[in-house]
């Protein structure tokens, strides 16, 4: 049931999930937004056996396009290079090129 409790949240967030074939594999088609709700969902349930999926959503941020992350820069009020890489675990690098595209820089 809790299984149901979580597939039930996620498409509430507005993602499809549906199944590989015929296979246990499942695909997750969502934006960074959605993303986070979900994993602020499963954060806040404290549900242990959701925990690997937390993991496994939170590496996703690390494939962000750096379109995607000139993206979520730009709603971000006032900047910093710090509160870029604590929102989606971007490197420095990528961090630093994303706020001075923003400001002008590049």
């Amino acid at each position: 049931m809790k299984a149901y409790a979580l597939k039930a949240h996620i498409r509430e967030q507005g993602c499809e999930l549906k199944r590989i074939g015929r296979s246990r594999h499942w695909l997750l088609t969502a934006n960074f937004e959605q993303l986070q709700a979900i994993i602020t969902f499963i954060e806040a349930s404290n549900e242990p056996s959701w925990s690997w999926l937390t993991k496994l959503l939170k590496s996703e941020y690390q494939h962000l396009s750096h379109d995607e992350l000139l993206r979520i820069a730009s709603t971000i009020d006032n900047v910093t290079i710090s509160a870029l890489i604590a929102r989606t675990d971007c490197t420095i690098a990528q961090a630093r090129k994303i706020i001075d595209e923003l400001e002008g820089f590049d």
